[in-house]
């Protein structure tokens, strides 16, 4: 994490859970965070559990990545404001509740795909315009899943919808993005990082009643990983981590 120190990342869906945590961490680690969310009084929130002479190091912006404009301008300013990005967490994602055949249900699949999707695309673009322009070695990490990997099978529940289907894209955006960035000549990583169930608000509140009790990993856990991924060597690029709870069933 060293190469990192003082310099820049953006994490987005930052106001709860996974990226909560990794904001916190980063700079815990050393860095300026940037927080992107709908609910930025929550990364304000945040500032209370770091040290005094590090809360100035975390802000918060308000950003809906489903809304293009929207997220170009904020990743403008924060160009602009900090200097370029080093690092860019994309976290933001959403779960919703229907099946594929179910009428009326295009709202809900519109919105998991528009977040977990476009969203990242956009996100990833907008940060690459400033990783490029600066000529500074920089990283991406996608938050995915393993649903991008496996579909759970349950013959019960639609829940899981089309969300599997948005996390199986962020698998292949992450080669794609590997591919373009090595095309670009510049010194850009991707990981994708892909937990199994992480206790965190996407998590319906009813799930240990409908699957019984099944372990779960906490939100730190896979910040921890982030810290590790950003402090591989130059020359060495994690591509896919999965981290699963022990026991985890699929």
């Amino acid at each position: 994490m060293e190469q990192y120190k003082d310099r820049t990342a953006v994490v987005t869906g930052a106001s709860s859970g996974i990226g909560a945590a990794i904001a916190m961490d980063l700079v815990k680690a050393g860095m300026i965070v940037v927080g992107l969310a709908r609910r930025v009084d929550k990364i304000e929130a945040l500032k209370k559990d770091l040290p005094e002479e590090l809360r100035e190091n975390l802000y918060g912006m308000y950003c809906d990545v489903c809304d293009e404009g929207d997220t170009v301008w904020t990743f403008d300013l924060i160009d602009a404001k900090f200097d370029g990005i080093d690092v860019l967490i994309n976290c933001a994602g959403v779960f919703r509740e229907t099946s594929l055949i179910d009428k009326d249900n295009s709202g809900p699949i519109r919105e998991v795909m528009n977040t977990n999707v476009i969203g990242l695309i956009i996100c990833t673009r907008e940060a690459f315009n400033s990783m490029e322009k600066h000529e500074r070695n920089s990283h991406v990490v996608h938050i995915n899943s393993i649903a991008g990997h496996q579909i759970p099978f349950n013959m019960q529940q639609s829940s899981h919808n089309i969300y599997p289907a948005s996390k199986h894209a962020v698998t292949t955006i992450t080669e794609i993005h590997r591919q373009e960035f090595i095309r670009s000549k510049r010194h850009i990583k991707v990981t994708s990082i892909s937990p199994g169930a992480v206790e965190t608000e996407i998590v319906p509140g009813d799930y240990r009643e409908r699957y019984g009790e099944i372990p779960f990993l906490q939100p730190e856990d896979i910040s921890k990983s982030v810290l590790y991924i950003l402090g591989t060597p130059p020359h060495v690029q994690i591509h896919e981590l999965i981290i699963k709870p022990f026991g985890e069933r699929f």
